[in-house]
């Protein structure tokens, strides 16, 4: 039975104060990850797109290369996986909980169809036909699977899923740039499910016992011919259901009630009414980030995070943030040096160094209080509807791995940083409590090498953006003062091992 709309709505909320609470999950080792679940003969990825230019996003003739795209964004880097860094995209604690199912249509590297994506091997396995009036070009759909995450960080789990499915979604969308690319992190789940031939949570252990469910969350579309098609979902939501994933014996430590919890949340979120139905944003690269851009950025140690980065590189990238997403969060970076503060490209925020707070907050991990930088995305309050609950956590998630990638550009260090507690910004910024939560940070850092650099000196003495700051200007807002207890500490790494 689906629960009424406002006790759905309760029951989210309610889910949003518990993962936000200084409550700590149980510490479990990790969980192996499970094999592939979708079995059958598959198609290999490289070479399918013979005949493609090489570094472009399409053939000559108009094609999407999916190789490429999935090879710069999914796609388990050579001589990486035994590490346990399983692809370039950041994921809280390596756990990687996202999947990719293709839906091909005409005009794409592989024959049109359904297929699941396979990122350690780079194959894409067969599970159904296209429909007919398939839309020209690739609709990936973006799952979640909770169980590995649910085991690790309990509670908090599901705000991370959201997060990872965003930082996936932007790493598509940079790869597949600077062709045309659309970006919905509103789609009904229900149809999600059905375009990808899969059964909705609830349903899932009845159609495909000893499977673990998969949770749509988010889609891109990767067209390759001009059309006048608004959803390109649709056609694919009228399939039958595809072949199933094979069974495999169920291994883990996530407390049932718990990973119950946390597939019901997201199952919520996902199924939301939508304010006017999915909407369907372009994509653009940042103007440095290259393909190799893509192939090299990685998620740095706390311990090489110490360098404050150039304050005009500071600027760009939190520019990149804030201008990713037109429905996503706002942004700020919480700086040190001679002046201090909490700053937007718009003004100042807070005086006096806000990173110590931000340590307290993101599940009370030292070293982002001398991190060279933190942006912070805000807002999502205590009582957002479900909507909001899933755009704001997805579009953060999109924003910081955009940003991520362009400060890799830059030559900048970076880790994202995602579970936040008792982190009401709003509140200790003077504001009512409640309404303006940190849902996502993006940690940055320079080099030594930037620091001597002489355009970085000058920088300092002439600041070319009025949003950082600067000393001996005027006296800014009062400080950052965290307005609840802060969260017990955590061992430095923990909360994010990407």
């Amino acid at each position: 039975m689906t629960p009424a709309p406002s006790a759905a709505s309760g029951l989210l909320t309610r889910a949003l104060a518990e993962a936000r609470a200084v409550r700590a999950p149980l510490t479990v080792p990790y969980v192996p990850e499970r094999p592939f679940p979708w079995g059958g003969p598959a198609l290999p990825l490289a070479g399918s797109g013979a005949g493609f230019e090489a570094g472009a996003g399409t053939a000559a003739g108009g094609a999407v290369d999916l190789e490429r795209v999935l090879r710069l964004s999914l796609a388990v880097p050579h001589g990486t996986a035994a590490a346990g860094r399983l692809r370039p995209v950041a994921s809280a604690g390596a756990l990687h909980p996202v999947r990719a199912h293709l839906l091909v249509g005409p005009g794409c590297s592989l024959p049109p169809g359904r297929y699941a994506y396979d990122p350690h091997t780079h194959r894409a396995h067969p599970r159904g036909r296209a429909p007919a009036d398939a839309p020209p070009g690739a609709v990936v759909v973006l799952t979640a699977t909770a169980a590995r995450t649910v085991a690790h960080y309990g509670h908090r789990a599901w705000p991370l899923l959201l997060l990872d499915t965003g930082h996936a979604a932007a790493a598509l969308a940079l790869a597949a740039a600077p062709e045309d690319v659309r970006v919905s992190l509103d789609v009904d789940g229900a149809e999600l499910s059905a375009a990808a031939g899969l059964p909705r949570p609830a349903e899932w252990h009845r159609c495909r016992p000893g499977t673990e469910p998969e949770l749509p969350l988010a889609a891109l579309w990767l067209p390759s011919a001009r059309t006048h098609v608004t959803d390109p979902v649709a056609a694919w939501a009228v399939r039958p259901r595809a072949a199933a994933p094979v069974p495999q014996p169920a291994h883990g430590t996530a407390p049932p009630s718990e990973l119950a919890a946390a597939r019901h949340t997201l199952d919520q979120l996902a199924t939301a009414p939508a304010r006017t139905g999915s909407t369907w944003h372009p994509a653009r690269r940042p103007v440095p980030v290259t393909d190799e851009t893509l192939r090299t950025r990685r998620s740095a140690a706390p311990s090489d995070l110490a360098h404050p980065p150039a304050p005009h590189l500071l600027a760009r990238v939190l520019a990149t943030a804030e201008n990713a997403r037109p429905d996503g969060p706002a942004w700020a970076a919480a700086a040190g040096g001679d002046a201090p503060g909490l700053v937007t490209t718009a003004g100042t925020l807070a005086s006096g160094d806000a990173r110590p707070t931000l340590a307290r907050w993101a599940a009370g991990q030292r070293w982002i209080g001398t991190a060279g930088a933190v942006l912070v995305a805000h807002g999502c309050p205590a009582d957002a509807p479900p909507a909001l609950i899933r755009g704001s956590h997805l579009a953060a998630g999109y924003a910081a791995g955009v940003a991520q990638a362009h400060a890799t550009a830059l030559g900048l260090r970076s880790r994202p940083i995602g579970s936040w507690q008792q982190a009401d910004l709003g509140a200790a910024l003077g504001d009512p409590a409640g309404r303006d939560w940190i849902v996502h940070g993006l940690a940055l850092a320079g080099t030594p090498e930037h620091l001597e650099h002489p355009e970085h000196r000058e920088h300092r003495k002439h600041p070319d953006n009025p949003a950082l700051p600067e000393q001996g200007g005027p006296p800014g807002p009062p400080p950052l003062a965290p307005s609840a207890p802060p969260a017990p500490p955590t061992p430095s790494g923990k909360e994010e091992r990407p």
